[in-house]
């Protein structure tokens, strides 16, 4: 069964990951709907990125089972472009050259429609993770899978692409799973967010939040509590950091 036929986009049951003797997942029940925004919070070495490069068939899961759309594309903290290749080929690599008019259409919504003949080197690093952005969403996938893509931007940059993710993907509605470190974030961002600890969630939640939110709300503000709590942050301590450590 497709994952699609009970209006899924994901359903993994019983999903395990061992490395050696460690189960990193161990027995992860998951489920995502069809446009639904999954924000994956959890300290480094809790499975998120593992979670996420099992759904985008990067790694094989060791036991259980894992539904996911056909249609699927990832974007990482690295750009990952052909430096080789201009703007709008990175974008339609491997789809040939009856791509380039929506190669173009989605470079303009991700506002670089005078770059597509750039080259990588040319390009800020906010620039190429928009073209990276691009790349993914020309595809039409029916799961975004995004691997803490901000991570490597400085502050603006980085609140100005959440703005750009939010907006896409309330555009063209694929079911997104964001792995971050970044409480905030995930509350800006998702619908839906999940804590994973010891290869386990332990927290699952909606956020029921008004869009667009604001971090000084004392809904956002108690939410931001409740979880830096369930990521074993101590909130008490006086510390203003709002990343899990890592």
């Amino acid at each position: 069964m497709r994952p699609e036929s009970a209006g899924l986009a994901v359903r993994t049951r019983g999903l395990r990951k061992v490395f050696g003797e460690r189960a990193v997942l161990d027995g992860v029940d998951l489920d995502v709907r069809r446009g639904e925004f999954l924000a994956l919070l959890g300290a480094s070495g809790t499975g998120k990125t593992t979670l996420l490069r099992i759904l985008a068939g990067l790694d094989a899961a060791t036991g259980g089972t894992v539904l996911v759309p056909p249609v699927r594309t990832v974007v990482f903290q690295e750009p990952r472009l052909v430096p080789s290749k201009r703007a709008l080929a990175n974008v339609i690599i491997g789809q040939g050259r009856s791509a380039r008019a929506k190669g173009l259409a989605a470079l303009a919504e991700v506002g670089l429609s005078r770059h597509a003949d750039a080259w990588p080197a040319t390009l800020s690093g906010g620039e190429a993770q928009r073209v990276a952005l691009a790349r993914a969403l020309v595809r039409e996938p029916e799961l975004l899978l995004l691997d803490e893509p901000f991570a490597a931007l400085d502050a603006l940059t980085r609140l100005h692409m959440q703005d750009l993710i939010a907006e896409l993907c309330a555009r063209h509605r694929p079911a997104v799973v964001l792995v971050t470190h970044d409480v905030e974030e995930a509350i800006l961002l998702a619908d839906r967010i999940a804590v994973l600890r010891e290869g386990r969630f332990v927290t699952d939640l909606q956020v029921g939040l008004d869009r667009p939110r604001d971090r000084t709300d004392a809904g956002f503000v108690e939410l931001r509590r409740r979880l830096l709590a369930d990521l074993g942050v101590d909130t008490h301590a006086g510390s203003t950091r709002e990343e899990v450590p890592r």
